[in-house]
């Protein structure tokens, strides 16, 4: 009948009135979309849709979970690196400096003989402290470049891949090797510098042209070994032998973005003032005290004070480029944007960039 019509079945199998109007016509569309939905979701089709959305966000999860403990790690092992090297430097330094203006002074004074002079007994205090701090930097030297070098300038280079095939000595440069090379302490382009403007002087006071030609620099180091630094960022180290260039060395590079590179070269100019202050140790350890050991210490007084004046440079340069480092660290380990997060955008986009994927998380095989 046609009043029927106007009536629907409940599940409970008793008549329910129909609304009329827009009521009733929204009632009706959301009864057929329910019924669709009911089953849609027994379809495999949407059961295999939904189990891939789970998967995706317990990895996203997951994946986020190994960035979040890697740069904390790494930021720590970064901190404690930092710190480490800082603190022997500097204790190894500042006693350095007072014993080099304890004996300077007591030779002002006329007091370097007296028992009881202030300087006398300060120099001898601190000298066994001295020589502990000296040695164990020395002993540990190596040790603090190799910690810097994975911990500071590797973990900081966004574009380092560790499963890149290199070998383990990329890197020639060495304290003995400066040494060899003759390294100038003194010389004011092989101080660290951070400036990225273009300049013949950034290839250091030792890259000199060889007589008869000008227009090659035998200082030049090869272009195999990819060096990406900004200009004035480093020197190209010439070999030398009596003042003159030894071509048939290649010349090696001081990066200054390196903190290993600057730690190698705060050392090995450490030890070179070390043996320059030996008539202050004499006189310190209450050994003899010959007249051209004290001589030479007064005529070479006003040039040790300035090396001890460039350490404190050269050390401030190493946490400036530390902290600056540890600052990247921070940078690479940065939550991606919200569009990272959306299903399966981050495998398209890794195809072309690693902005969804700043972290490897997984052993990379190469081909």
């Amino acid at each position: 009948m046609a009043g029927d019509d106007a009536n629907q079945v409940s599940p409970g199998g008793k008549l329910v009135p129909e609304h009329k109007g827009w009521r009733g016509r929204l009632g009706r569309f959301f009864g057929k979309t329910n019924r669709v939905l009911s089953y849609a979701k027994g379809l495999p089709v949407i059961t295999l849709v939904g189990s891939l959305l789970v998967g995706y966000f317990q990895y996203l999860n997951a994946y986020q979970d190994k960035v979040t403990a890697q740069a904390k790690e790494d930021m720590t092992a970064a901190t404690n690196t930092f710190m480490e090297i800082a603190n022997a430097f500097s204790e190894a330094q500042t006693l350095q400096q007072i014993l080099f203006f304890d004996f300077s002074g007591a030779l002002d004074d006329n007091t370097e003989a007296s028992e009881q002079a202030l300087t006398t007994k300060d120099a001898r205090g601190i000298f066994p402290g001295y020589e502990h701090a000296r040695k164990t930097l020395r002993q540990n030297s190596s040790l603090l470049a190799r910690k810097a070098e994975i911990y500071i300038d590797w973990a900081s280079d966004f574009g380092r891949d560790a499963a890149q095939a290199r070998t383990p000595t990329t890197d020639p440069l060495t304290q003995p090797l400066l040494g060899a090379y003759n390294f100038d302490c003194d010389d004011a382009a092989n101080f660290p510098q951070f400036e990225t403007a273009s300049s013949e002087s950034g290839k250091g006071a030792s890259a000199k042209p060889v007589s008869g030609k000008p227009n090659e620099d035998p200082c030049q180091v090869d272009k195999d070994q990819g060096n990406y630094d900004p200009p004035k960022s480093y020197v190209n180290l010439c070999a030398r032998q009596n003042g003159a260039i030894v071509p048939s060395k290649p010349a090696i590079t001081i990066h200054w973005y390196s903190a290993k590179h600057q730690l190698l070269t705060m050392h090995y100019c450490f030890q070179t003032l070390h043996a320059r202050l030996l008539p202050a140790r004499d006189w310190a350890s209450q050994s003899d005290l010959s007249p051209q050991r004290r001589a030479k210490f007064l005529a070479e007084r006003e040039q040790t004070r300035t090396e001890l004046d460039n350490q404190v440079m050269r050390l401030n340069a190493f946490m400036s480029l530390a902290m600056f480092q540890m600052e990247n660290i921070r940078v690479k380990y940065r939550p991606v944007g919200f569009v990272c997060h959306i299903p399966f955008v981050t495998p398209v986009v890794s195809l072309f960039s690693n902005y969804c994927t700043p972290v490897r998380t997984a052993p990379i095989h190469n081909r």
